[in-house]
């Protein structure tokens, strides 16, 4: 993602991809599909579904709604990142073009929301000015993209983007909406970020709970070596070599947990297709029931493994039960009846423990700080409140 207002200034990491652009074709009427097709079993999806009547909403940096494999399949909303930029720029949709043609290789007959929540600057290429106006906005575009899209008939949410941060960057506004997205039955994707090879920092909105995180593969089945390791990976999708439209309406190459995000969301449109009463939670369960599995089980390397997607389109008609629910809110302090039991209490700790747990504590944050102040010497140094910017994960620039 690109913007993310947090309490706290973090360091972010930001992966490069390498790109590889394609000679520039005579206009094709849907983006060519590469080894990611066999890798999902798209062929036998595509037999049950193609996604009809489902709409995802990609939250992105726009769409190029023009595009030939696009054309008549994008409904244009608002543009909640504010930041100036209009269609037809070149730097308006790079990014977001490429997701939707994602989702549309995958579910041919669905329809797209297109709702911009970030631009396709990576955090790196801003400047210090860029940083402090994105602050003084005070909105939350995140937040505010997936109330849009659930309130305006999005069956799926996905979201291509990601913060990659040293320091959690939870935010209760994005929270609160995947809540309503979760209540109204909507399915929430994004990916699971690419500081794999780096940090391994948590990402949201991949992190928040509800969401289905989706990581990366290569064309052998094994982690893409950008794709972040975390427990909050569900599943795997292919994120190497994808080829995506762009804004100018041609095609290009990149790797990335976005395509990968994208493809599941395209994945979960035909589930959907084939069965509209699927709620979140059996979604979930069918998607990471009918992976193909690694070695040793699941992992917080590739989730539950890559998607099937044939697999999860027959699954999805009949799916297990639901078992959520919303949990009232009864006492005072607890989630259920009081019944009287104490809060749990510990003897003090004796004072020589304590004191020496400080003291190493106060070294230990020393050497940090002094370490950060290194790493950050001779690069620009944000407000102590300047945002973290929400940043595509994928390498797509135009």
């Amino acid at each position: 993602m690109k913007f993310r207002t947090i309490r706290a200034t973090s360091t972010a990491v930001v992966l490069t991809g390498m790109l590889c652009t394609l000679a520039t074709a005579p206009a094709q009427a849907a983006t060519p599909v590469g080894w990611e097709g066999a890798a999902l079993s798209l062929s036998a999806a595509q037999q049950l579904s193609q996604g009809d009547g489902v709409t995802v909403a990609v939250l992105d940096s726009g769409v190029y709604a023009d595009h030939p494999a696009l054309k008549g399949k994008v409904t244009t909303g608002p543009d909640f990142f504010k930041d100036g930029l209009k269609a037809g720029d070149p730097k308006w949709g790079q990014h977001g073009t490429a997701m939707a043609s994602d989702v549309l290789k995958v579910a041919p007959k669905a329809k797209i929301l297109s709702v911009r929540v970030i631009d396709d600057k990576h955090e790196e290429e801003r400047t210090q000015e860029e940083l402090e106006e994105a602050f003084r906005k005070g909105n939350n575009p995140i937040a505010d993209g997936i109330n849009y899209a659930v309130q305006n008939g999005a069956d799926v949410i996905s979201m291509s983007l990601g913060s990659d941060n040293l320091f959690s960057s939870y935010d209760e506004d994005e929270a609160a909406a995947l809540a309503y997205a979760a209540r109204r039955g909507v399915t929430v994707l994004a990916s699971a970020g690419n500081a794999g090879d780096v940090l391994n920092g948590a990402s949201y909105p991949a992190g928040y709970a509800g969401v289905i995180a989706v990581a990366a593969t290569q064309q052998n089945g094994t982690r893409a070596d950008f794709s972040s390791v975390h427990t909050y990976n569900d599943v795997a999708a292919p994120g190497v070599d994808i080829i995506s439209a762009t804004n100018a309406g041609g095609y290009r190459q990149g790797n990335g947990t976005s395509p990968a995000c994208a493809l599941a969301a395209g994945v979960v449109a035909l589930m959907k297709a084939k069965n509209p009463k699927l709620t979140p939670a059996q979604v979930n369960s069918v998607l990471t029931a009918t992976t193909h599995r690694p070695a040793g089980g699941g992992s917080a390397v590739l989730g539950y493994g890559r998607i099937n997607a044939a697999a999860a389109v027959k699954a999805a008609a009949s799916p297990p039960e639901d078992k959520t629910a919303p949990v009232a809110y009864k006492g005072k302090e607890h989630l259920a009846t009081p019944d009287g039991t104490p809060k749990t209490t510990h003897p003090e700790m004796d004072q020589s423990l304590w004191l020496t747990g400080l003291i190493a504590a106060g070294v230990g944050l020393a050497l940090l700080a002094g370490g950060v102040l290194l790493a950050l010497s001779g690069r620009r140094k944000p407000t102590p409140q300047a945002p973290s910017l929400m940043r595509p994960q994928g390498s797509y620039p135009g």
